[in-house]
């Protein structure tokens, strides 16, 4: 953003209270928020009786029955409640997801319960994690899947599944760089094709046998639980497919708004997918060989090949929508500490929410590229997608309620009702999940655990070298006084230095180096120090303020510039945020000079982590984005003067 301020997202138009605009929000967020979850429908009734599973359901007119219900209620009470009625009522300045959670966690951690905030805020840290795994699991399942309907079309294509997946991905990935701009505006219809292409299909199948609309009573669910319990927990493990991409419809409250998304939802998402489900459903009590492919099967044989290009489609938006989520977790990560500072590139100049983070998605790519030729079908991923999901799920469940205590003030007896049974809820599919773990469920807590050793690594290894880094550069006042009463002998030369600073009390190594050892100041000097707000954006007027150094005669000011965890800082524009007077008369920032500190690690003797930690940390710093890029400064006038800190 040239301005370094936050630019109006598409999705929120002054004139939202228009019925155009809201209908045009309304399309956006198909486009993007429901692409995930709207195409569960292909995969997760034939994984649920999928023979090859080694806890198969058999099929039989009261288990499917059940199984129908089951996926419709638990798509009720997860997707529904609790997070379209609940979680997204919980907001951090308009953003939703888990990073928003924790951001909340870490504001609470400085008042009552502070224990409990740091141990839920490492929670979420994993939720999170897991997050990393759903967005490398999500495009390999949800292409594969849809390509799979080919074997349908055509069987003798059966062996080009793979490599026309593989294909896609790849296009998909190398595409990434120019954002999503372009095609964005072609999201929301495409889907809305799609959501009413199922919806026709489920409708056929009820016609056909519309005795399956009995499973829409919760009791076939209950029913089913507790007279078949050993088949119905099995079945959870697949049935919770139905409900992924929950976290997305959170994750870009902030793009779209809450009632957008709730009106899509509740408008046109939910009744697609259900009357698929049902319809699924009525084709398998029909004839149970429908098992194979009852999604794809529900269509005449004349629109299966249609459905099989726009199912494609379908699956290339979700994988888009998780794969944006992805880069967006990062970037909030690297903006609250939890990683290096990564290279963010903003795609579009109307929507903040588009950007593009290229370390990150090709890490992605091959990650995806590696589970499509190794798993090979979708059957065999979904044992891997539903621990990511129920993992998620779960924690965010969880935060929310701790979250929604401190805000709400809500009777302790009512929130920990509503909390059991959502809880219990979730914690029977995590259950249920674990018994997969040797069929794939270990893999995306393989990838959780990683991210999050990563995470916490350099989070505690960044406090660390901030300590020793703090030590070596002193406080910023006595030096400053130092300066101010020539104890240092220094020449002071023409021109404006600005010094980045991480925090507001110490003093920068480069401009500590430039005194000591080069006897030289300039005549205006700027000390700016960068703070990271727990808040995803900061208002222009509060984005700069000066300390109590104040315009002093000696030309040394003390700037500190806030930006918001979804922001990329910009120094030049926020220093233009500066009274015009100054900034454009005694400064003439257009001609200042930038000076960067850039840190050394080496492994050194103290005990402060393990040996491993600290050769990881060091391994870890070096993805770091380059400061002057990331900080928007000029290359021509950007200074940089190392040192070395033993971690």
């Amino acid at each position: 953003m040239a301005d370094g301020q936050r630019s109006t997202p598409v999705a929120q138009p002054a004139g939202a209270g228009h019925d155009s605009a809201r209908v045009g929000i309304v399309v956006g967020a198909l486009g993007v928020v429901f692409g995930d979850i709207g195409t569960s429908p292909i995969y997760t009734l034939q994984t649920v009786f999928n023979p090859e599973d080694p806890h198969p359901v058999p099929v039989s007119s009261s288990n499917v029955y059940g199984v129908v219900s089951l996926v419709f209620w638990s798509v009720m009470i997860i997707v529904t409640v609790t997070y379209v009625l609940l979680a997204m009522r919980v907001d951090n300045h308009g953003e939703g997801g888990i990073m928003a959670l924790i951001a909340l966690l870490r504001r609470h951690a400085a008042g009552q319960g502070r224990r409990a905030a740091a141990v839920l805020a490492g929670l979420g840290l994993f939720g999170a994690a897991l997050f990393f795994g759903d967005s490398m699991i999500t495009p390999a399942i949800s292409v594969l899947s849809a390509v799979e309907g080919l074997k349908l079309v055509q069987p003798s294509l059966a062996d080009a599944v793979v490599p026309i997946t593989a294909v896609i991905i790849v296009v998909l990935f190398l595409v990434q760089r120019r954002g999503t701009a372009a095609v964005g505006r072609v999201f929301g219809p495409v889907m809305i094709a799609w959501f009413a292409a199922i919806g026709a299909c489920g409708v056929a199948g009820i016609v056909a046998h519309p005795g399956i609309l009995k499973a829409l009573s919760p009791t076939y669910a209950l029913g089913f639980l507790a007279g078949h319990f050993g088949v119905a927990f099995f079945a959870l493990a697949a049935i919770v497919l139905a409900v992924t991409g929950a976290e997305a419809l959170y994750a870009d409250m902030g793009h779209f708004g809450r009632r957008a998304i709730t009106r899509g939802w509740l408008w046109l998402v939910l009744p697609a997918c259900a009357l698929s489900y049902f319809g699924q459903g009525a084709l398998i009590l029909k004839d149970p060989a429908n098992v194979s492919g009852p999604f794809f099967l529900l269509a005449p044989g004349w629109a299966r090949l249609p459905l099989v290009l726009l199912a494609t489609a379908a699956t290339v938006i979700a994988s888009q929508a998780v794969i944006t989520g992805a880069y967006s977790v990062a970037s909030q990560a690297a903006q609250l500490g939890y990683l290096p500072r990564l290279r963010v590139a903003h795609t579009s100049e109307s929507s903040v929410g588009q950007i593009y983070v290229p370390w990150i998605n090709w890490l992605l790519m091959v990650s995806v590229l590696t589970l499509v030729f190794a798993f090979r079908s979708s059957a065999a991923l979904a044992f891997a997608f539903g621990m990511a999901v129920t993992g998620t799920i779960t924690i965010t469940t969880l935060l929310f309620f701790y979250v929604a205590r401190s805000r709400w003030r809500v009777p302790l007896w009512l929130l920990s009702g509503g909390a059991a049974v959502l809880l219990l809820v979730d914690l029977l599919f995590v259950a249920a999940n674990l018994t997969k773990l040797v069929h794939g469920a270990w893999l995306p807590l393989l990838i959780a655990l990683t991210a999050f050793t990563i995470m916490t690594t350099w989070q505690r290894g960044r406090q660390i070298v901030t300590a020793e880094r703090e030590r070596r550069e002193g406080t910023l006042s006595e030096f400053i006084a130092y300066l101010r009463d020539d104890q240092a002998a220094t020449r002071t030369v023409a021109g404006t230095a600005v010094f980045l600073n991480r925090g507001s009390l110490t003093a920068p190594l480069a401009l500590r180096a430039n005194v000591e050892h080069n006897h030289v100041r300039h005549e205006h000097v700027v000390i700016m120090s960068l703070q990271t707000e727990p808040v995803p954006w900061i208002a222009a007027q509060e984005r700069i303020s000066v300390d109590a150094l104040g315009y002093g005669d000696d030309g040394i000011i003390h700037v500190i510039a806030r930006f918001g965890y979804l922001e990329t800082p910009d120094v030049p524009a926020a220093l233009r945020l500066l009274d015009p007077q100054l900034a454009e008369g005694d400064l003439r920032l257009e001609e200042a000079s930038y000076f960067l500190s850039k840190i050394e690690l080496q492994v050194g003797p103290a005990a402060t982590m393990a040996a491993w930690r600290k050769r990881l940390f060091i391994a870890t710093s070096y993805i770091t984005a380059d400061a002057a890029e990331f900080f928007g400064l000029p290359r021509d006038r950007t200074v940089i003067m190392g040192s070395r800190i033993d971690v």
